[in-house]
């Protein structure tokens, strides 16, 4: 039995709808996550999905920031989880629980915070918010249920290796690619026993990116992207994986968003 699990940080998933029912209806993942949808849950268009035929629909929302949602195919169990980390009331965090070949999953659908310009928590609250963030993470474990798989996917806004960014030297002080954050990160997964399945069947050196700024004239041509967007699994999982898909062209569509989506494809 096949699976396939999309994540995609939308950057507003009204504005972009057109944008999200063409993926759907060419690419058909079982399950698609989106993060930053920017709307409350009661203005999310979930009418436009359902016809799509994804009739199952938790989200996470708030007005004009943060927010993300899972849809979905295949039925959603009723255990969904919407964490409010940090303690702050952001939507940052929503998961739920489905069945496939009988095997029961958790998967959790993260929005981790940007992190502002300074990479200094002294003088950059947002930095402090992200690193704070990032620590209460390291509480969540791949195997805390018991019968129960796990993935997590999101917009983690973390490049956490030197081959998931254009230059290593240069963003050593970026945010995104400072060591605090790669080293933050790299915690969270290998003490939560996560594996990366989009470094599983492509190690280093070969270059990784989901994320290309806006800023620059021609993103194609100087292709100077972040590995920003994850897809994580219980050990059990990826043993399952076939393979992992990201869609570059995505960027270069009418309107796009920044990040591109990724699309994890299993083999039950």
């Amino acid at each position: 039995m096949a699976l396939s699990i999309a994540t995609w940080n939308i950057n507003s998933v009204r504005l972009r709808m057109p944008l999200v029912a063409h993926f759907l209806e060419k690419w058909q993942p079982d399950i698609l996550c989106l993060q930053e949808t920017k709307c409350p849950n009661e203005q999310f268009p979930s009418g436009p999905l359902k016809r799509l035929g994804y009739e199952h629909i938790e989200m996470h929302g708030q007005k004009g920031y943060h927010g993300v949602a899972t849809i979905s195919r295949l039925p959603l169990h009723e255990l969904t989880d919407r964490r409010d980390y940090c303690g702050v009331g952001d939507a940052r965090h929503l998961s739920v629980v489905f069945e496939v070949g009988g095997k029961k999953i958790r998967l959790h659908n993260f929005y981790v915070p940007a992190g502002g310009d300074e990479p200094d928590r002294v003088i950059n609250p947002k930095f402090g918010h992200k690193l704070d963030f990032v620590d209460e993470m390291r509480l969540l474990h791949a195997e805390a249920e018991a019968g129960i798989s796990s993935i997590l996917v999101g917009d983690l806004n973390i490049a956490p290796l030197e081959h998931d960014v254009w230059s290593h030297k240069q963003l050593l002080k970026i945010v995104s690619h400072t060591p605090i954050e790669t080293e933050g990160l790299t915690s969270v997964m290998t003490g939560g026993a996560w594996i990366d399945l989009m470094r599983q069947h492509t190690p280093p050196p070969e270059k990784l990116y989901t994320w290309w700024s806006y800023r620059a004239k021609d993103w194609s041509a100087a292709d100077r992207g972040r590995r920003l967007d994850h897809i994580w699994s219980s050990a059990d999982l990826a043993r399952q994986l076939a393979r992992v898909d990201i869609l570059r062209e995505a960027r270069g569509w009418d309107r796009p968003s920044d990040h591109v989506p990724v699309i994890a494809h299993f083999d039950f």
